[in-house]
Parts: C-alpha cells; sequence; structure tokens
C-alpha cells in the first residue's frame, strides 16, 4: 500500500507543482499585463500632458489671434471712422466748391451776355458812325468836287480876263520896254560901252 501512496503523492506532487507553475505563470502573466498596463497608462498620461500643453499652447495663441483679431478689428473701425469722416469732408468740401464753382459760372455767364450786348450795342453804334463817316465823306467830296469845279471855272475866268487885260496892255508895255530899252542904249554909248557885247 504505500508505493501507492507515494505514487498518489507524486501525482499530488506533480498536480500542485502544475498548479503552481500555472499559478506563477499566470502570476507572471498577469505583472506583465500589469507592467504593460502601467507602460500603456504612462504613455497615455505623457500624451495627455502633451494634449494638455498642446491644448494650452493652442490656447494661448487662440487668445493672441483673438487679441489680433480684436486689435486688428478696432484699426479696422478706426480707419473706417475716419476715412468716413474725410469722405464727408471732402463731400462737404467738393459740394461747397461745387456751389461756388457754379455761383462763378453764372456770374461769369450773365458778364458774358453783358459783354455780348454791349458788344453788339459798341459794333452797331460802330457801324453807325461808319455810316455816318461814310455818308459825310460822300457829301464832303461832293462838295469838294463842286468846289473845285467853281474854283476852277472861277480861275479859267480870271486867267481869261487876266490874259484879256494883259493882250490889252501888252501894246503899251511893248512901246514903255522898247523906249527903255532904247534908252539904256544910249546911255550906254554915252559911257562908251557897245550893248552888242553885254
Amino acid at each position: 500500500m504505500p508505493p501507492k501512496t507515494k505514487e498518489k503523492r507524486a501525482q499530488k506532487k506533480k498536480k500542485n507543482l502544475g498548479a503552481d507553475v500555472e499559478a506563477e505563470s499566470k502570476y507572471r502573466l498577469a505583472r506583465l499585463e500589469k507592467e504593460l498596463l502601467q507602460d500603456h497608462l504612462a504613455l497615455q498620461r505623457d500624451e495627455v500632458r502633451r494634449a494638455k500643453a498642446s491644448e494650452d499652447q493652442l490656447k494661448q495663441r487662440l487668445q493672441g489671434l483673438e487679441a489680433e483679431l480684436k486689435e486688428a478689428y478696432s484699426e479696422r473701425k478706426a480707419i473706417y471712422a475716419e476715412m468716413s469722416r474725410q469722405h464727408r469732408a471732402l463731400q462737404k468740401e467738393m459740394d461747397t466748391c461745387s456751389r461756388h464753382l457754379e455761383e462763378e459760372v453764372k456770374g461769369l455767364r450773365e458778364q458774358l451776355e453783358t459783354c455780348q450786348r454791349e458788344a453788339e450795342a459798341a459794333r452797331k453804334a460802330a457801324e453807325k458812325a461808319l455810316e455816318e463817316r461814310d455818308r459825310t465823306l460822300a457829301q464832303l467830296r461832293a462838295h469838294v468836287a463842286d468846289m473845285e469845279a467853281e474854283y476852277e471855272e472861277i480861275l479859267h475866268d480870271s486867267l481869261d480876263q487876266l490874259l484879256a487885260k494883259l493882250r490889252a496892255i501888252k501894246p503899251q508895255w511893248d512901246g514903255a520896254a522898247l523906249k527903255l530899252h532904247a534908252r539904256h542904249k544910249e546911255q550906254l554909248r554915252q559911257f562908251g560901252l557897245n550893248p552888242l557885247d553885254l
């Protein structure tokens, strides 16, 4: 009977040994799984830390971008307000300038119309004066022509009368001249001069 017991003990030992090996194997497996899980957990924590750091960086960057956007919006609003003010000022200045130019154009048109009326009146007056001058010149020329004709007639009459008187007096002058000539000849001979030499 004892061998049976030894066998049983050996079998029992084998069973216990197999159970121990299995338990140790399970323990090692559990320990490996635990380490694996701890490593995995550590990796996840690192990833979470990196994600958190990345999220913080992104939040800071987002805040910076929001501040820049707010500043850009504020600047754009200020620029728009300034441009609107300048546009209103320029529009007002243009309106004032336009009204001033319209008034100036109106005044210049009135001056032009006045000048045109005055020029037309001056032209008509000049034409009238020229017509009057031409009429006066024509009258004067006619008068001068009449006077020339009258003077010519008077001159011809006077010359005819003068010629008639000269013809009437010529025999007396010829006689007086011959007597005077003869007397001078005689006087020259008395002085011993030949009148033909002179």
